[in-house]
């Protein structure tokens, strides 16, 4: 699936889709597995092949606000310190058990000056993540919550049967309580 979802943002000539997913190996993760740590360099980034994972911050109270999710037939990657070569800010782990393609962040960069088509992918990749993160934060201060969840479940219909509630209600920036209300007025 990897290389039928990397074709259908880029075109690709077989030599260097080659190259580039040749660079990815299959590692599973077990429910609960950390992706990513906040305060460690981030040197991966992964094709999602099944599974949940979500990006997340929490403060010093501990308390987490989930940022977004990375379900099947997407990257993931704590993106701003893959960049940045800065450390996280944001911790990444599984929802579910998980199976993934993993790459290195260098590894693929590497490619970007001798394969123009990989460089063009990650711009795409990183453009469609810029606009569903400014669509997301418009969303949280123009939209009721109720109009969220809608949303939520529109964009991610089986998400609800795979985690837990109260993950959703951190992405939707509402109590756990706050969601069950929602949920019941359908």
């Amino acid at each position: 699936m990897l290389k039928e979802t990397i074709k259908h943002i880029v075109s690709f000539d077989a030599e260097t889709l080659e190259l580039l997913t040749n660079l990815f190996s299959e590692v599973q993760l077990r429910k609960g597995a950390i992706f990513a740590k906040k305060g460690e360099y981030s040197r991966k980034i992964a094709f999602v092949r099944s599974g949940v994972l979500r990006a997340y911050y929490s403060n010093d109270q501990a308390e987490e606000y989930n940022k977004t999710f990375f379900t099947e037939n997407n990257f993931v990657g704590a993106y701003s310190a893959l960049i940045t070569q800065e450390k996280n800010l944001i911790d990444i782990d599984c929802l579910t058990d998980c199976s993934l393609l993993v790459a290195t962040y260098q590894g693929i960069t590497k490619l970007y000056d001798q394969h123009p088509q990989v460089e063009r992918l990650a711009r795409i990749l990183a453009e469609q993540f810029f606009v569903r993160k400014e669509k997301r934060e418009i969303e949280l201060v123009t939209l009721e919550a109720k109009e969220r969840y809608a949303i939520f479940q529109q964009e991610h219909p089986q998400l609800e049967q795979l985690i837990p509630q109260y993950h959703i209600a951190s992405y939707l920036g509402v109590s756990p309580t706050q969601l069950s209300r929602i949920r019941a007025q359908k």
